[in-house]
Protein backbone atom coordinates (compact mmCIF):
# COMPACT_ATOMS: atom_id res chain seq x y z
CA UNK A 1 0.00 0.00 0.00
CA UNK A 2 1.27 3.37 -1.07
CA UNK A 3 -0.39 6.35 0.49
CA UNK A 4 -0.83 9.60 -1.60
CA UNK A 5 -1.13 13.11 -0.23
CA UNK A 6 -4.73 14.25 1.15
CA UNK A 7 -4.98 10.45 2.58
CA UNK A 8 -6.74 9.91 6.33
CA UNK A 9 -5.28 7.81 8.40
CA UNK A 10 -6.81 6.17 12.06
CA UNK A 11 -10.10 7.59 11.70
CA UNK A 12 -8.96 11.00 10.23
CA UNK A 13 -6.45 11.67 13.25
CA UNK A 14 -3.79 12.36 10.59
CA UNK A 15 -3.50 13.40 7.19
CA UNK A 16 -0.62 12.56 4.76
CA UNK A 17 1.19 14.92 3.00
CA UNK A 18 4.28 13.11 1.53
CA UNK A 19 6.52 10.57 1.42
CA UNK A 20 9.70 11.03 3.38
CA UNK A 21 12.10 7.98 2.87
CA UNK A 22 12.54 4.45 3.96
CA UNK A 23 15.07 2.04 5.62
CA UNK A 24 15.58 -1.51 5.74
CA UNK A 25 11.48 -2.66 6.67
CA UNK A 26 10.41 0.89 7.30
CA UNK A 27 8.86 3.62 5.52
CA UNK A 28 8.18 6.97 6.64
CA UNK A 29 5.34 9.50 5.42
CA UNK A 30 5.19 13.32 6.77
CA UNK A 31 1.81 13.94 7.76
CA UNK A 32 -0.68 16.11 10.42
CA UNK A 33 -2.46 15.75 13.03
CA UNK A 34 -5.92 17.04 13.97
CA UNK A 35 -3.93 19.72 15.77
CA UNK A 36 -2.35 20.91 12.39
CA UNK A 37 0.78 19.97 13.99
CA UNK A 38 3.34 18.18 11.54
CA UNK A 39 4.13 14.26 12.92
CA UNK A 40 5.95 11.44 10.89
CA UNK A 41 4.36 8.27 10.37
CA UNK A 42 6.16 5.11 9.97
CA UNK A 43 5.03 1.70 8.65
CA UNK A 44 6.24 -1.39 6.82
CA UNK A 45 7.25 -1.30 3.27
CA UNK A 46 5.04 -2.77 0.42
CA UNK A 47 8.10 -5.07 -0.24
CA UNK A 48 7.42 -6.99 3.09
CA UNK A 49 4.00 -7.01 2.86
CA UNK A 50 4.45 -8.17 -1.12
CA UNK A 51 7.76 -10.18 -1.30
CA UNK A 52 6.45 -13.98 -0.61
CA UNK A 53 10.46 -14.58 0.39
CA UNK A 54 9.15 -12.06 3.66
CA UNK A 55 6.28 -14.03 3.84
CA UNK A 56 7.29 -15.75 6.72
CA UNK A 57 8.56 -12.91 8.26
CA UNK A 58 5.56 -10.28 8.19
CA UNK A 59 4.33 -11.14 11.79
CA UNK A 60 7.70 -10.78 13.50
CA UNK A 61 8.13 -7.61 11.70
CA UNK A 62 4.78 -6.46 12.54
CA UNK A 63 5.54 -7.44 16.12
CA UNK A 64 8.49 -5.49 16.36
CA UNK A 65 7.00 -2.24 14.92
CA UNK A 66 4.72 -2.59 18.30
CA UNK A 67 8.15 -3.11 20.22
CA UNK A 68 9.73 -0.16 18.76
CA UNK A 69 6.63 1.78 19.79
CA UNK A 70 6.88 0.63 23.38
CA UNK A 71 10.75 1.36 24.00
CA UNK A 72 10.06 4.73 22.37
CA UNK A 73 7.17 5.47 25.30
CA UNK A 74 9.29 4.34 27.93
CA UNK A 75 12.75 5.93 27.08
CA UNK A 76 11.19 9.93 26.85
CA UNK A 77 13.95 12.65 26.90
CA UNK A 78 15.13 15.52 24.98
CA UNK A 79 17.26 13.90 22.79
CA UNK A 80 14.85 10.73 21.61
CA UNK A 81 12.59 11.38 19.11
CA UNK A 82 9.11 11.72 20.69
CA UNK A 83 5.94 9.34 20.03
CA UNK A 84 2.66 10.27 19.91
CA UNK A 85 0.78 7.25 18.95
CA UNK A 86 0.74 3.89 17.77
CA UNK A 87 -2.33 2.18 15.69
CA UNK A 88 -2.78 -0.28 13.28
CA UNK A 89 -4.10 1.33 9.48
CA UNK A 90 -6.00 -1.50 8.13
CA UNK A 91 -3.21 -4.68 8.51
CA UNK A 92 -0.36 -2.14 8.73
CA UNK A 93 1.12 -1.63 11.93
CA UNK A 94 2.07 2.50 12.26
CA UNK A 95 4.13 4.51 14.71
CA UNK A 96 3.19 8.15 14.95
CA UNK A 97 6.17 10.15 16.13
CA UNK A 98 7.15 13.97 16.41
CA UNK A 99 8.92 15.04 12.91
CA UNK A 100 12.25 16.78 13.92
CA UNK A 101 12.88 19.24 10.88
CA UNK A 102 16.45 20.02 10.43
CA UNK A 103 19.22 17.42 9.04
CA UNK A 104 20.58 14.29 9.92
CA UNK A 105 24.64 14.43 11.00
CA UNK A 106 25.68 12.47 7.87
CA UNK A 107 23.42 14.95 5.02
CA UNK A 108 25.77 17.88 7.65
CA UNK A 109 28.92 16.31 7.48
CA UNK A 110 28.56 15.50 3.57
CA UNK A 111 27.10 19.22 2.97
CA UNK A 112 29.67 21.05 5.26
CA UNK A 113 32.89 19.00 5.18
CA UNK A 114 33.88 17.54 8.96
CA UNK A 115 32.57 19.22 12.30
CA UNK A 116 34.55 21.11 14.67
CA UNK A 117 35.88 19.57 17.84
CA UNK A 118 33.16 21.94 19.94
CA UNK A 119 30.64 20.96 17.71
CA UNK A 120 31.15 17.45 16.89
CA UNK A 121 31.23 16.94 20.71
CA UNK A 122 28.06 18.92 21.42
CA UNK A 123 25.78 16.59 19.50
CA UNK A 124 28.05 13.32 20.89
CA UNK A 125 27.52 13.96 24.71
CA UNK A 126 23.90 14.90 23.90
CA UNK A 127 22.81 11.25 22.40
CA UNK A 128 25.16 9.99 24.72
CA UNK A 129 22.86 11.54 27.73
CA UNK A 130 20.14 9.59 25.52
CA UNK A 131 22.01 6.41 25.09
CA UNK A 132 22.49 6.46 29.04
CA UNK A 133 18.16 6.51 29.66
CA UNK A 134 17.95 4.05 27.20
CA UNK A 135 20.46 1.63 29.05
CA UNK A 136 18.81 2.26 32.20
CA UNK A 137 16.14 0.73 30.77
CA UNK A 138 18.04 -2.21 30.40
CA UNK A 139 18.20 -1.57 25.88
CA UNK A 140 20.35 -1.64 23.54
CA UNK A 141 20.37 1.09 20.61
CA UNK A 142 22.81 -0.77 18.40
CA UNK A 143 22.34 1.28 15.23
CA UNK A 144 24.06 4.39 16.30
CA UNK A 145 25.40 6.09 13.08
CA UNK A 146 25.29 9.70 11.65
CA UNK A 147 21.86 9.17 9.96
CA UNK A 148 20.04 8.00 12.94
CA UNK A 149 20.98 11.17 14.69
CA UNK A 150 18.86 14.40 13.39
CA UNK A 151 20.24 17.95 14.54
CA UNK A 152 17.15 20.13 15.01
CA UNK A 153 16.82 23.40 12.50
CA UNK A 154 18.17 26.46 14.00
CA UNK A 155 19.01 24.84 17.07
CA UNK A 156 22.31 22.94 18.41
CA UNK A 157 20.15 20.28 19.52
CA UNK A 158 20.55 16.55 18.47
CA UNK A 159 18.09 13.97 18.43
CA UNK A 160 18.20 9.97 18.36
CA UNK A 161 15.73 8.36 15.94
CA UNK A 162 15.24 5.05 14.30
CA UNK A 163 14.51 2.49 17.49
CA UNK A 164 13.99 -0.36 14.82
CA UNK A 165 17.01 -3.25 15.81
CA UNK A 166 17.25 -1.75 19.91
CA UNK A 167 16.64 -4.79 22.17
CA UNK A 168 17.04 -5.41 25.86
CA UNK A 169 20.27 -7.02 26.80
CA UNK A 170 21.42 -8.54 30.02
CA UNK A 171 25.21 -7.59 30.36
CA UNK A 172 28.02 -10.06 29.95
CA UNK A 173 25.34 -12.97 28.97
CA UNK A 174 25.04 -14.68 25.88
CA UNK A 175 22.16 -12.57 24.13
CA UNK A 176 20.42 -13.55 20.17
CA UNK A 177 19.42 -10.74 18.38
CA UNK A 178 18.95 -10.74 14.81
CA UNK A 179 21.89 -10.32 12.90
CA UNK A 180 22.06 -6.09 12.48
CA UNK A 181 24.75 -3.84 11.52
CA UNK A 182 26.35 -0.91 9.22
CA UNK A 183 29.74 -1.30 8.42
CA UNK A 184 31.65 0.73 9.89
CA UNK A 185 29.38 1.72 12.65
CA UNK A 186 28.71 -1.82 14.50
CA UNK A 187 31.22 -3.42 16.84
CA UNK A 188 32.13 -7.15 15.64
CA UNK A 189 29.91 -8.65 18.20
CA UNK A 190 27.11 -7.14 15.90
CA UNK A 191 27.68 -9.80 13.23
CA UNK A 192 26.90 -13.14 14.72
CA UNK A 193 23.69 -13.40 15.96
CA UNK A 194 24.60 -14.57 19.58
CA UNK A 195 27.19 -12.79 21.31
CA UNK A 196 28.08 -10.95 24.64
CA UNK A 197 26.37 -7.91 24.25
CA UNK A 198 26.33 -5.08 26.60
CA UNK A 199 26.30 -1.16 27.18
CA UNK A 200 29.65 -0.90 25.49
CA UNK A 201 28.40 -1.92 22.24
CA UNK A 202 26.52 1.37 22.09
CA UNK A 203 29.73 2.75 23.30
CA UNK A 204 31.55 1.68 20.43
CA UNK A 205 29.29 2.68 17.70
CA UNK A 206 28.84 6.26 19.17
CA UNK A 207 32.60 6.11 19.08
CA UNK A 208 32.67 5.48 15.52
CA UNK A 209 29.85 8.27 15.15
CA UNK A 210 32.21 10.69 16.38
CA UNK A 211 35.47 9.48 14.00
CA UNK A 212 32.79 10.28 11.44
CA UNK A 213 31.72 13.72 12.56
CA UNK A 214 35.46 14.80 12.65
CA UNK A 215 37.12 13.37 9.75
CA UNK A 216 33.94 13.15 7.12
CA UNK A 217 35.67 8.84 6.68
CA UNK A 218 33.64 6.12 7.60
CA UNK A 219 35.87 3.78 10.07
CA UNK A 220 37.28 0.49 8.92
CA UNK A 221 34.45 -1.87 9.19
CA UNK A 222 35.11 -4.49 12.24
CA UNK A 223 35.10 -7.41 10.17
CA UNK A 224 38.26 -5.90 8.59
CA UNK A 225 39.84 -4.97 11.58
CA UNK A 226 39.69 -8.80 12.34
CA UNK A 227 41.10 -9.37 8.91
CA UNK A 228 43.76 -7.56 10.60
CA UNK A 229 43.29 -4.57 8.35
CA UNK A 230 44.28 -1.72 11.13
CA UNK A 231 41.65 1.56 12.05
CA UNK A 232 43.56 4.43 11.07
CA UNK A 233 43.55 6.65 14.09
CA UNK A 234 41.10 9.92 13.34
CA UNK A 235 44.04 12.23 14.06
CA UNK A 236 45.76 11.12 10.79
CA UNK A 237 42.79 12.11 8.74
CA UNK A 238 42.43 15.60 10.43
CA UNK A 239 45.14 16.65 12.60
CA UNK A 240 43.18 19.27 14.02
CA UNK A 241 41.81 16.84 16.22
CA UNK A 242 42.92 16.92 20.07
CA UNK A 243 45.32 13.79 21.15
CA UNK A 244 42.71 13.51 23.94
CA UNK A 245 39.51 13.13 21.77
CA UNK A 246 41.78 10.88 19.42
CA UNK A 247 42.35 8.29 21.78
CA UNK A 248 39.20 8.70 23.42
CA UNK A 249 37.58 7.69 19.91
CA UNK A 250 40.48 4.84 19.73
CA UNK A 251 39.48 3.27 23.15
CA UNK A 252 35.72 3.36 22.78
CA UNK A 253 36.52 1.89 19.52
CA UNK A 254 38.31 -1.09 20.83
CA UNK A 255 37.93 -4.35 18.64
CA UNK A 256 37.69 -6.55 21.90
CA UNK A 257 33.93 -5.51 23.82
CA UNK A 258 36.04 -5.84 27.13
CA UNK A 259 38.73 -3.37 26.37
CA UNK A 260 36.02 -0.82 25.77
CA UNK A 261 34.82 1.73 28.58
CA UNK A 262 31.58 -0.44 29.87
CA UNK A 263 29.13 2.14 29.87
CA UNK A 264 28.75 5.93 27.99
CA UNK A 265 29.50 7.46 31.14
CA UNK A 266 32.67 5.76 31.61
CA UNK A 267 33.41 6.91 27.86
CA UNK A 268 32.48 10.53 27.90
CA UNK A 269 34.77 10.79 30.53
CA UNK A 270 37.33 9.81 28.59
CA UNK A 271 36.38 12.99 26.27
CA UNK A 272 37.01 15.42 29.27
CA UNK A 273 34.29 17.82 30.65
CA UNK A 274 32.73 18.72 27.29
CA UNK A 275 29.73 19.63 28.80
CA UNK A 276 30.09 22.76 30.87
CA UNK A 277 31.55 24.41 28.24
CA UNK A 278 29.83 23.38 25.14
CA UNK A 279 26.32 21.59 25.71
CA UNK A 280 23.48 24.23 26.24
CA UNK A 281 20.54 22.16 28.32
CA UNK A 282 17.45 22.24 26.65
CA UNK A 283 14.66 25.04 27.70
CA UNK A 284 13.06 23.16 31.37
CA UNK A 285 9.97 24.99 32.46
CA UNK A 286 10.48 25.96 36.06
CA UNK A 287 6.82 27.44 36.93
CA UNK A 288 6.74 25.25 40.08
CA UNK A 289 9.75 28.11 41.16
CA UNK A 290 8.54 31.57 40.71
CA UNK A 291 11.67 33.25 39.57
CA UNK A 292 12.77 36.53 40.89
CA UNK A 293 14.45 39.37 38.61
CA UNK A 294 17.98 39.85 38.71
CA UNK A 295 19.47 40.21 42.18
CA UNK A 296 20.26 44.05 42.58
CA UNK A 297 24.22 44.65 43.85
CA UNK A 298 23.19 45.06 47.75
CA UNK A 299 21.83 41.37 47.41
CA UNK A 300 24.22 39.62 45.14
CA UNK A 301 26.78 37.07 47.32
CA UNK A 302 29.79 37.58 45.69
CA UNK A 303 30.75 34.25 44.96
CA UNK A 304 30.82 32.20 41.54
CA UNK A 305 31.14 28.22 42.99
CA UNK A 306 32.50 25.47 40.36
CA UNK A 307 29.90 23.32 39.52
CA UNK A 308 31.90 21.19 37.18
CA UNK A 309 32.52 17.91 39.87
CA UNK A 310 28.73 18.72 40.17
CA UNK A 311 27.68 18.01 36.56
CA UNK A 312 30.02 15.17 36.29
CA UNK A 313 28.71 12.84 39.06
CA UNK A 314 25.43 13.94 37.79
CA UNK A 315 26.20 13.17 33.94
CA UNK A 316 27.82 10.07 35.18
CA UNK A 317 24.49 8.93 37.11
CA UNK A 318 25.94 8.97 40.79
CA UNK A 319 23.42 10.11 42.90
CA UNK A 320 24.00 9.84 45.93
CA UNK A 321 27.87 11.61 45.51
CA UNK A 322 25.98 14.47 43.26
CA UNK A 323 23.56 15.08 46.29
CA UNK A 324 26.41 15.59 48.86
CA UNK A 325 28.21 17.59 45.88
CA UNK A 326 24.80 20.16 46.06
CA UNK A 327 24.80 20.78 49.66
CA UNK A 328 28.42 21.45 49.72
CA UNK A 329 27.83 23.86 46.75
CA UNK A 330 25.15 25.07 47.90
CA UNK A 331 26.63 26.05 51.93
CA UNK A 332 29.49 27.95 49.35
CA UNK A 333 27.46 29.87 47.80
CA UNK A 334 25.79 30.99 51.22
CA UNK A 335 29.14 31.64 52.07
CA UNK A 336 28.37 30.07 55.75
CA UNK A 337 31.64 29.25 56.82
CA UNK A 338 30.71 28.58 60.61
CA UNK A 339 27.32 26.90 60.34
CA UNK A 340 26.81 23.67 57.77
CA UNK A 341 22.95 24.50 57.00
CA UNK A 342 21.05 28.21 55.60
CA UNK A 343 19.06 30.20 58.39
CA UNK A 344 16.19 32.37 57.33
CA UNK A 345 18.94 35.27 56.76
CA UNK A 346 20.65 33.48 54.04
CA UNK A 347 17.69 32.32 52.22
CA UNK A 348 16.80 36.27 51.98
CA UNK A 349 19.89 36.35 50.19
CA UNK A 350 20.44 33.30 48.11
CA UNK A 351 21.54 34.40 44.65
CA UNK A 352 18.32 32.97 42.06
CA UNK A 353 20.74 32.20 39.27
CA UNK A 354 22.49 29.79 41.22
CA UNK A 355 19.49 27.58 42.93
CA UNK A 356 17.99 27.74 39.46
CA UNK A 357 21.73 26.09 37.79
CA UNK A 358 21.40 23.72 40.26
CA UNK A 359 17.60 22.59 39.76
CA UNK A 360 18.15 22.19 36.21
CA UNK A 361 20.88 20.29 36.24
CA UNK A 362 18.71 17.38 38.50
CA UNK A 363 16.40 18.05 36.21
CA UNK A 364 18.17 17.53 33.00
CA UNK A 365 20.26 14.59 33.99
CA UNK A 366 17.33 12.67 36.09
CA UNK A 367 14.84 13.15 32.52
CA UNK A 368 13.16 15.67 35.44
CA UNK A 369 12.68 13.14 37.92
CA UNK A 370 14.83 14.84 40.53
CA UNK A 371 14.99 18.67 41.30
CA UNK A 372 13.49 20.81 43.53
CA UNK A 373 11.36 22.23 41.54
CA UNK A 374 9.51 18.21 41.82
CA UNK A 375 9.84 18.34 45.48
CA UNK A 376 8.16 21.75 45.39
CA UNK A 377 5.27 20.57 43.18
CA UNK A 378 4.56 17.70 45.53
CA UNK A 379 4.89 19.96 48.34
CA UNK A 380 1.74 22.31 46.58
CA UNK A 381 -0.27 19.46 45.65
CA UNK A 382 0.06 18.37 49.25
CA UNK A 383 -1.68 21.81 50.26
CA UNK A 384 1.42 23.99 50.42
CA UNK A 385 1.10 24.45 54.21
CA UNK A 386 4.25 24.46 56.44
CA UNK A 387 2.85 21.96 59.33
CA UNK A 388 4.28 18.19 60.59
CA UNK A 389 0.98 16.70 58.92
CA UNK A 390 2.15 18.03 55.37
CA UNK A 391 6.24 17.50 56.23
CA UNK A 392 4.63 13.64 56.55
CA UNK A 393 3.21 13.84 53.78
CA UNK A 394 5.33 14.94 51.31
CA UNK A 395 8.02 12.75 53.23
CA UNK A 396 5.68 9.81 52.28
CA UNK A 397 5.82 10.76 48.96
CA UNK A 398 9.18 11.47 47.72
CA UNK A 399 10.34 8.49 49.87
CA UNK A 400 11.69 9.96 52.54
CA UNK A 401 9.77 7.93 54.97
CA UNK A 402 9.11 3.92 55.30
CA UNK A 403 6.35 2.79 57.39
CA UNK A 404 5.92 6.08 59.07
CA UNK A 405 9.12 6.54 59.69
CA UNK A 406 12.24 8.75 58.54
CA UNK A 407 14.87 6.88 57.03
CA UNK A 408 18.67 7.25 58.28
CA UNK A 409 20.62 9.54 54.80
CA UNK A 410 22.15 6.19 54.05
CA UNK A 411 19.13 4.13 53.51
CA UNK A 412 17.97 6.65 51.46
CA UNK A 413 17.12 5.30 47.31
CA UNK A 414 20.20 6.78 45.13
CA UNK A 415 18.71 5.08 42.00
CA UNK A 416 17.00 6.62 38.94
CA UNK A 417 13.48 4.10 39.83
CA UNK A 418 13.58 6.22 42.79
CA UNK A 419 10.29 7.68 43.57
CA UNK A 420 9.55 11.32 42.34
CA UNK A 421 11.14 14.23 44.01
CA UNK A 422 13.67 11.43 46.41
CA UNK A 423 16.10 13.81 45.17
CA UNK A 424 18.57 15.85 45.96
CA UNK A 425 18.34 15.11 49.92
CA UNK A 426 20.93 16.37 51.47
CA UNK A 427 19.90 20.70 50.06
CA UNK A 428 16.91 19.69 50.63
CA UNK A 429 16.71 18.62 53.89
CA UNK A 430 18.62 18.69 56.90
CA UNK A 431 20.00 15.68 58.09
CA UNK A 432 21.84 15.45 61.39
CA UNK A 433 24.05 11.82 62.08
CA UNK A 434 22.86 10.10 59.75
CA UNK A 435 19.13 10.54 59.71
CA UNK A 436 16.68 13.48 59.79
CA UNK A 437 16.04 15.46 62.18
CA UNK A 438 14.01 17.89 60.50
CA UNK A 439 11.94 16.57 57.34
CA UNK A 440 10.87 20.03 56.21
CA UNK A 441 12.81 21.08 52.27
CA UNK A 442 14.64 23.65 52.81
CA UNK A 443 13.10 25.39 49.58
CA UNK A 444 10.32 25.57 51.36
CA UNK A 445 12.29 28.05 54.13
CA UNK A 446 13.69 30.07 50.24
CA UNK A 447 9.82 30.04 49.68
CA UNK A 448 9.28 32.29 52.29
CA UNK A 449 11.39 33.83 52.84
CA UNK A 450 12.26 35.15 49.44
CA UNK A 451 8.21 35.54 48.60
CA UNK A 452 8.47 38.36 50.77
CA UNK A 453 10.71 40.20 48.71
CA UNK A 454 9.52 43.04 47.75
CA UNK A 455 10.01 42.48 44.14
CA UNK A 456 7.41 39.32 44.68
CA UNK A 457 9.29 37.89 41.02
CA UNK A 458 7.76 39.66 38.77
CA UNK A 459 9.99 39.93 36.68
CA UNK A 460 11.76 36.77 35.97
CA UNK A 461 15.10 36.57 33.57
CA UNK A 462 14.92 36.26 30.57
CA UNK A 463 17.17 33.05 30.20
CA UNK A 464 19.27 30.43 31.67
CA UNK A 465 22.81 31.00 31.92
CA UNK A 466 25.17 29.29 33.30
CA UNK A 467 27.81 26.43 33.09
CA UNK A 468 24.93 24.74 30.76
CA UNK A 469 24.78 27.79 28.46
CA UNK A 470 21.72 29.38 27.56
CA UNK A 471 18.33 28.19 26.93
CA UNK A 472 15.58 29.99 25.20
Amino acid sequence: MVWVAGQKLYGDRYTIERYLGQGGFGVTYLATNKKGDRIVIKTLKQEVLTNPKLAAYRLKYKLSFREEALRLALCRHPHIVRIENAFYEGDLPCIAMEYVEGEDLRHRVKNNGALSEIEALRYIWQIGQALIVLHDKGMLHQDIKPPNIMVRQGKPEAVLIDFGIAREFIPNLINYHTTSYTGGFSPIEQYAPQAKRSECTDVYSLAATLYYLLTGKVPTPAPARAAKLPLVPPKEHNPNISDRVNQAILKGMEFEPENRPQSVPEWLELLGGIAPQIVPAPPVALEAINPPPPAAKTQAIAIKPDYTKLQRLLAARKWKEADLETEIVMLQVARTDKDDWLNLELMHKFPWEDLRQINQMWLYYSSRRFGFSIQKQIWQELGGQVDYQTERSLGDRVGWRVNNSWLNYDDLNFCLDAPPGHLPARGSALWARGSVFFGWAWWVFFDKAILSRPDNFKNPPNSIRGILGSSS
